[in-house]
């Protein structure tokens, strides 16, 4: 699975309490770890260390067009991303 994991690929969280928050992998570690980064919760002078199994991968990747981690150019790529959290499953449907 490791060889199919490459920096700069977006992903979910699926755990935690950055949980359906979206982030880009900033460094693969080894076959269990990322580091992951998004530019607002988490930065890119402090990327978060997270294990891949609490990760979902989506077919997207940072590096298709040119870019460079900056944490402005991070919040830019995720902000068409639904980035809501876990409080839009609390909500509530008016009648």
């Amino acid at each position: 699975m490791i060889d199919k994991i490459v920096s700069g690929q977006i992903v979910r969280s699926k755990a935690g309490r950055d949980k359906f928050r979206y982030f880009v992998i900033y460094e693969v570690l080894d076959d269990d770890y990322v580091t992951i980064v998004d530019g607002d919760l988490r930065k890119v002078d402090r990327p978060k260390k997270k294990k891949i199994r609490h990760l979902s991968f989506l077919n997207d990747n940072a590096f298709d067009t040119e870019f460079s981690f900056t944490n402005k150019n991070l919040r830019s790529l995720l902000k068409g991303y639904d980035n809501r959290g876990i409080g839009h499953l609390c909500q509530r449907r008016t009648q």
